[in-house]
């Protein structure tokens, strides 16, 4: 296909997401090693309600917002070989990251962050930083995959992978913790899902979580899952609460545990409870997503396990800011989705 001269585009100042300018930009032919991508799907995550309201360190004063996005290789470089126009494709969280650790370097190339993102048309990207989609998901689907799977996935099979039978103690029902449900499930494990909604419950209920707690209900939801481990603690736990849920979190978890810290959608000041850390060889890891080899692991799981993102609400490109809104009501389960191109 012949590629379109100009696009549109969203950009932030980081002002509040009602401030979002849908504007037109100008798209030039990849260069030799890279890709075009037609953008079909984006997912909206935390992280970008914090790029538009200002509040996510590195993020560049005026940018496209947003790192996860799914769609179609139009054009390719004349050095790429691996891939095709018309082959399905996710970009990476952050480009550069393609193996190995997180660096200062692979952090610079963070989409919707520190260099601009996928809520656009077309975006050019480096041909070594895209995943291919697996075949049983939508566009719609795949865009949910880049950050929120990826990084439940680094947090349950990365240094200490889960074990069938092991239990997985997950905080809320956003994004990454309906994933790490779902993965959990997919790898033989025990869950716990916690909730301040019965409703939210329900949806997890349906994916098969054997247990779920109502911490509106149960405050001390800490000694309910010491109940339903006998006692033990979970082997993991997905703490996206951050300071006010990780007293609780870290009398959760079982002696010698993890506690994987990937979020703090709940404020508050307390720290790492340094003496329950030593005492109980509790091992507390924080994430940041993950690399291009990482997200080929997860997707083989996915296709595998036949796993099925979970969305709650799909928006039009053009109304991408009520989309945002509905984020920030904390009001969903699973993602919510911007589709991008209606073909």
């Amino acid at each position: 296909m012949k590629l379109p001269q100009t696009i549109r585009e969203y950009k932030t100042r980081g002002d509040k997401p009602q401030n979002l300018r849908l504007e037109q930009a100008s798209l030039s032919p990849p260069r030799a090693s890279e890709v075009t991508v037609k953008i079909h799907a984006v997912s909206l995550q935390y992280r970008d309600l914090l790029v538009v309201h200002g509040r996510y360190a590195g993020a560049r004063g005026e940018l496209v917002p947003c790192s996860d996005g799914a769609g179609e290789i139009v054009a390719v470089g004349a050095e790429v070989k691996r891939w095709k126009v018309g082959d399905r494709v996710c970009p990476n969280f952050a480009l550069d990251h393609v193996c190995g650790d997180v660096t200062e370097e692979t952090k610079a190339t963070a989409l919707g962050g520190n260099i601009d993102g996928v809520l656009r048309e077309y975006i050019n990207v480096p041909a070594y930083s895209i995943v291919r989609i697996p075949d049983h998901l939508s566009y719609e689907e795949a865009s949910t995959l880049p950050c929120a799977a990826l990084t439940a996935y680094c947090a349950l099979l990365g240094p200490r992978p889960l074990k069938g039978g092991d239990y997985v103690l997950a905080l809320g029902t956003g994004g990454v913790s309906t994933f790490a449900a779902q993965i959990a499930l997919g790898s033989g494990a025990n869950v716990i899902v916690t909730s301040s909604s019965d409703e939210k419950m329900e949806v997890a209920r349906k994916l098969g979580v054997q247990h779920r707690i109502n911490y509106k209900k149960t405050p001390n939801w800490d000694e309910e899952v010491r109940k339903i481990t006998g006692g033990r603690g979970v082997d993991h736990v997905i703490e996206v609460g951050g300071p006010n849920t990780l007293q609780k979190s870290s009398r959760a978890v079982k002696d010698s545990g993890w506690v994987h810290i990937i979020g703090f959608v709940s404020g508050g000041e307390h720290g790492i409870p340094v003496e329950t850390a030593i005492w109980n060889a509790i091992t507390f890891r924080g994430l940041l997503v993950g690399s291009v080899m990482q997200f080929e692991d997860m997707n083989r799981l996915f296709a595998a396990r036949d796993i099925h993102p979970v969305i709650d609400r799909v928006f039009t490109f053009e109304h991408a800011i009520d989309a945002y809104t509905y984020l920030e009501s904390q009001k969903h389960v699973g993602k919510v989705v911007i589709q991008v191109s209606r073909d």
